[in-house]
């Protein structure tokens, strides 16, 4: 193991090399790879505050579909790596450090060797202070314990395995929700600024450009067999911000669950061993909308089921071609990349106190308010923060995780400049720093920009963070 200190950075590499020579010359496998998998349950009891959206809070009144904490755990030596995706709209890192820590009691894998994502479906609970609500603590706390409950079984399932990787591309199910517009053609944003040239989430333009940025048209697919050939999961990454079409107060694990349980359904047939894991990751969707569909308006859950089904079979067909090995090499790398806040100046912070202490006051957006509170907040936060970022290595495919909402031209320039060919990105991961707009997109403004809980870090900290997962994906490829 290498550690090396940087700054306030702390940087973790770890290979293993599976190589070695028999007594007769011949090349051979010096260590066995092994996976497990295993999930838990998330889903919470009624009365949780979903929250799923900065203006549209409430609290859980019944379940479409549960929520899960999916898991793959991997090991090659003494070199142990988790992966734990979990059907929630965001996770702060208070909550995934509390499970990583049970994690390491009970297995001895290290809290900088996993990784624990969101999934952003907006039909579940906020485990992250960012709400209008309070935090609640008993869930917060169930869900740090059934995430690590699903680690610690999958890492009781390790076995033999193999890993095989593929992509196919669905760009034209995405489009980016980011509309460059005409000058003067914006209203103005909730804190009563002009001349912002962006339609997004909450504004309003009827001369639009063209959209404000590309989309990633890739869906990647880390398959996991046991050595016999038996399907053990599968890891899918797509970057869709989510899919929608919910009924108010449901709980749903949105697309992401109908995909993972589509593949389950298919392939977790058999009583020998662990059950088959269909896992669904998210990938750099900032600004990417929901899924372009055909067939107009539908019923409450029939989009995501379109669309969870629709992958899941692309994803069926693409197993049938990939080739399987045990992987060479298992390596992480991660850092604490120190960045600033934006917190509010002194006028920004006297119009919010203003506005809400006069409840009929109103101001120059609809969310005028909601933002006003959000200044508030934000002004507790410390000048800067340390974001964790982390690099996996599977043989040679590549990894890199962030806690933001990431925009798409940032997964596509991590792939293109990643050593590893076959690499993707895993947003929303190991906590929550809420959007990473570039710096032309603040420039532009919109939604994602406005300065909030939910985007809050320093104007050039995509860059930053571009430039540190990038280094840090060539120090697990040197390995």
């Amino acid at each position: 193991m290498i550690r090396t200190f940087c700054g306030r950075r702390f940087v973790s590499l770890v290979g293993v090399c599976l190589l070695a020579f028999s007594a007769g010359g011949h090349l051979v496998a010096a260590e066995a790879f092994l996976a497990g998998a295993a999930t838990a349950d998330l889903t919470p009891p009624a009365g949780v505050s979903m929250d799923g959206m900065i203006s549209k809070p409430g609290p859980v009144r019944g379940v479409h579909d549960p929520l899960t904490s999916r898991a793959i755990v991997l090991a090659l030596g003494e070199m142990k790596v988790a992966i734990c995706v979990n059907d929630m709209c965001m996770i702060d890192r208070e909550v995934y450090d509390a499970a990583k820590q049970i994690v390491f009691e009970q297995t001895g894998i290290p809290p900088e060797h996993q990784l624990m994502a969101a999934t952003h479906s907006h039909a579940t609970p906020r485990v992250a202070r960012v709400s209008t609500r309070p935090a609640d603590e008993a869930y917060r706390g169930f869900v740090s314990r059934r995430i690590a409950e699903a680690i610690v079984a999958a890492h009781g399932n390790l076995a033999p395995a193999r890993v095989g990787f593929g992509t196919f591309e669905k760009g034209e199910l995405l489009a980016c929700r980011r509309f460059l517009c005409e000058e003067g053609s914006v209203a103005p944003n909730p804190f009563g600024e002009e001349g912002e040239v962006i339609k997004s989430v909450a504004g309003r333009s009827t001369k639009i450009i063209r959209p404000a940025g590309p989309v990633d048209p890739v869906f990647s697919v880390l398959s996991i067999q046991h050595a016999d050939g038996r399907p053990l999961a599968v890891l899918g990454n797509f970057s869709v911000h989510y899919c929608g079409g919910y009924a108010s107060g449901q709980v749903s694990a949105d697309y992401f669950g109908v995909y993972a349980r589509a593949l389950e359904e298919e392939l977790g047939g058999g009583e020998n061993g662990p059950a088959f894991v269909g896992i669904m990751s998210n990938g750099t969707s900032g600004d990417t909308g929901s899924f372009q569909l055909s067939g107009g308006r539908k019923p409450p859950w029939e989009r995501m089921g379109q669309a969870g089904r629709l992958l899941a079979k692309e994803t069926l067909e693409l197993l049938k071609t990939l080739d399987y090995a045990q992987p060479g090499t298992l390596a992480v790398a991660t850092s604490e990349l120190e960045l600033g806040v934006r917190r509010p100046d002194a006028e920004r912070l006297a119009w919010a106190k203003a506005l809400l202490a006069d409840p009929e006051a109103k101001g120059p957006h609809r969310w005028s308010r909601i933002y006003a509170e959000q200044a508030v907040r934000l002004a507790e936060y410390p000048a800067s923060y340390p974001v964790f970022l982390q690099a996996i290595r599977i043989g040679d495919v590549g990894i890199a995780a962030c806690p933001s909402e990431v925009f798409a031209e940032m997964g596509l320039a991590i792939r293109a400049g990643s050593p590893l060919e076959k690499t993707f990105t895993m947003e929303l991961a190991n906590g929550y720093s809420g959007y990473l707009p570039t710096p032309q997109q603040h420039a532009w403004g919109g939604y994602e920009t406005w300065p909030a809980r939910s985007s809050h870090l320093e104007i050039q900290a995509e860059p930053k963070i571009q430039a540190e997962l990038l280094r840090l994906l060539q120090g697990v490829a040197s390995r």
